[in-house]
């Protein structure tokens, strides 16, 4: 196919259809009605990592409250809900506000190049049949591509794999024709999507191991929101839903600030949680993380799931490091030979930015790892260009919604000054150089040199507190002397 170059100039081009990219869609439609906007989707479905994942029990680990839109109420009675009502979720909110009809499918971005002369980005889409225009022009570009890559996950490389005869996988490429059926199964990880598979697995394995080189945190939450829906019951939808929101946003802002602050007695409250669900199945080893509350994310686990599993005789956690893969399984460092079917490697993410799309400014290639993000919304040196990502310790959406609000605001301003381009500025002298994510998760850890920076305060410094961003994002200004409009 040759370069087919459409010669509409859109005002603004979303990258990805999943809850980010829905949620940018909503506010660029609500808040800057006059500007044109597309929503370019590499797969061929809306959704994003709920419809991508397949594994079972995949759900969210944070609740719907949060992790659903401020604009559009969630109505399921569960809080924590599994992949297909929230994927669900996402298609009926943009339905509601035909933002659907906005997604180009099967457009994967593969580069963007900004000229200065032009004002414009020129964004390249890989060739495939359905795809009509392999180039596309934007005025400003707004990145919802989320953090990871989603052709592949992170498989460390474990000595002997090759020699065992059974099955091998990761859960982002889940086959969803595996019977395992009074299988034995090894789960290696200890995060979310192992807490997750574990017991959903155990009620049709015959057995389910959850190997973890170390403990993670686990807490308990019932599934249902009492307090919720109670709210929903006697308030209308949309107050029962801000109520229920903003509690839920109280909650896990004091529940990570007291993580952060009394490490050693939010270390004992977990425990105690943990003994509760267990009863004399609980073993120390098991539920004693290496490192503090919130140095890597929490795991929630709804109505005690994991923990009436690990009950049973049909799951188990056991806590060792992996000397080898054998014919029949995996023998451990300890000496154990653990027997399985199939080993599944919930072994991480592989963090990806911009969708792994490579992007070009006057000719020069960006470097991801150089640049410094400004309030966690825009890039320095970057100019039209802006990103939607999450919290690292609350709702992905939290985090989300107001870096949207914040680009339809300035989107706004722009206009209403005239002007065309808007481009960061870094003060080396005035900031220090900081990592971006003060986070001790792996998948963190493994992509350090291409993470984006930040700076040591405001607006450079890029805050976990949805208190703090409120106030930044959706109400403080847009023309500080960081923001070089031209």
């Amino acid at each position: 196919m040759n370069e087919n170059i459409d010669t509409k100039i859109y005002d603004v081009l979303i990258i990805g259809a999943g809850l980010s990219g829905i949620c940018a869609a909503y506010h660029i439609q609500d808040k800057c009605p006059n500007k044109s906007f597309a929503i370019l989707e590499a797969r061929e479905n809306m959704g994003g990592t709920w419809d991508l994942f397949k594994y079972p029990g995949i759900r969210s680990d944070s609740d719907m409250y949060t992790l659903g839109y401020s604009f559009y109420p969630w109505k399921n009675p569960k809080a924590i809900a599994d992949g297909p009502a929230i994927l669900q979720y996402i298609k009926d909110t943009a339905k509601e506000f035909g933002l659907d009809k906005k997604i180009k499918f099967k457009h994967k971005v593969i580069g963007a190049e900004w000229k200065d002369e032009d004002k414009f980005w020129t964004i390249k889409i890989a060739e495939n049949e359905t795809v009509e225009h392999t180039t596309i022009k934007a005025k400003f570009v707004f990145a919802c591509s989320g953090y990871y890559n989603y052709e592949t996950g992170h498989t460390p490389n474990f000595e002997g794999s090759e020699n065992f005869k059974g099955t091998i996988l990761h859960p982002q490429k889940w086959d969803t024709n595996l019977d395992y059926t009074n299988k034995k199964v090894v789960v290696i990880g200890s995060g979310a999507t192992a807490v997750t598979l574990v017991p959903e697995m155990a009620k049709k394995a015959k057995k389910v191991t959850m190997l973890q080189r170390s403990p993670t945190y686990i807490m308990n939450l019932p599934s249902e929101d009492i307090i919720a829906n109670t709210f929903k019951k006697i308030l209308p939808a949309k107050t029962a839903h801000n109520l229920s929101r903003w509690k839920n946003i109280y909650v896990s802002l004091w529940m990570y600030q007291a993580c952060r602050k009394y490490p050693d007695t939010m270390r004992g409250f977990f425990k105690r949680i943990a003994k509760k669900g267990l009863g004399n199945q609980f073993n120390e080893a098991d539920f004693t993380p290496k490192y503090n509350p919130w140095d890597q994310r929490l795991c929630l686990i709804p109505d005690n799931d994991l923990f009436d599993a690990l009950k049973t005789e049909k799951a188990d956690i056991v806590t060792d490091t992996i000397k080898t893969f054998t014919e029949n399984g995996i023998l451990l460092d300890s000496g154990t030979e653990l027997e399985a079917d199939i080993i599944v490697t919930a072994t991480g993410l592989k963090v990806q930015l911009l969708g792994g799309m490579k992007a070009k400014i006057n000719g020069e290639m960006i470097n991801t790892g150089n640049l410094k993000a400004y309030k966690g919304v825009l890039f320095s040196d970057v100019p039209n260009f802006a990103i939607a990502v999450g919290y690292t310790n609350a709702s992905w959406t939290l985090k989300a919604d107001l870096n949207c609000q914040f680009v339809a605001r300035m989107i706004n301003y722009m206009e209403e000054n005239n002007f065309s381009m808007i481009t960061p500025k870094f003060d080396d002298e005035a900031f220090d150089v900081e990592p971006l994510l003060d986070f001790d998760a792996n998948y963190v850890k493994r992509a350090l040199d291409i993470l984006p920076k930040q700076g040591s305060a405001h607006p450079w410094k890029v805050y976990q507190n949805y208190i703090k961003d409120v106030k930044s994002l959706s109400k403080g200004k847009i023309d500080d002397e960081y923001l070089i409009y031209a």
